[in-house]
């Protein structure tokens, strides 16, 4: 049996600043049949190349989208990229069947510890209803939602911890 093909969607507005979703990309880019696709670092101008990202998602299997968690929100390069390249006829609408079938999987990043996202914590929702609307755009899609893979309580972590955090990725993702 062979692998599934996976695309990374990382988007990041600081990447060179980040501690924890670079050992995460750092932990994933050993999976042989992996292709990172870093937003901020081929649009730092936001103007996304819509055709050359629908032959990605195209040739791969499995998308995962990897990013900090801002503002209870994907960031603005992820946002735009969604808003470009999963267009009517492509992604969705008449003729939009092109990602059916495929698995989407989130990969977030939050500074806040994870019980600030529990009903009734610091932030009030969990981080699964806080990320509904991409779950919401894999079934419009077609997509097969996977489950969310978090780190949570980031800002506060040691290299342990970052260790662990790295190394559950990349078993994750090998697994898909």
């Amino acid at each position: 049996m062979s692998q599934n093909r996976i695309l990374l969607i990382h988007a990041h507005r600081q990447p060179a600043a980040s501690r924890v979703n670079k050992a995460m990309l750092q932990a994933a880019s050993t999976l042989p049949n992996l292709t990172v696709n870093d937003l901020m670092t081929r649009y730092p101008d936001f103007r996304i190349d819509v055709e050359a990202e629908q032959q990605l998602l195209l040739a791969h299997d499995v998308i995962v989208l990897q990013f900090p968690f801002y503002w209870y929100s994907t960031p603005a390069i992820l946002k735009e990229w969604q808003d470009a390249v999963l267009a009517y006829g492509f992604a969705y609408g008449s003729g939009g069947d092109k990602l059916r079938g495929k698995k989407l999987m989130v990969a977030t990043t939050t500074g806040g510890p994870a019980e600030s996202y529990q009903a009734g914590g610091y932030n009030h929702y969990t981080l699964s209803e806080l990320l509904r609307p991409l779950q919401a755009t894999a079934n419009l899609a077609g997509m097969a939602y996977q489950p969310v893979f978090s780190a949570s309580g980031v800002l506060g972590l040691d290299e342990a911890g970052l260790d662990r955090v790295a190394t559950g990725y990349h078993q994750r993702l090998a697994a898909l």
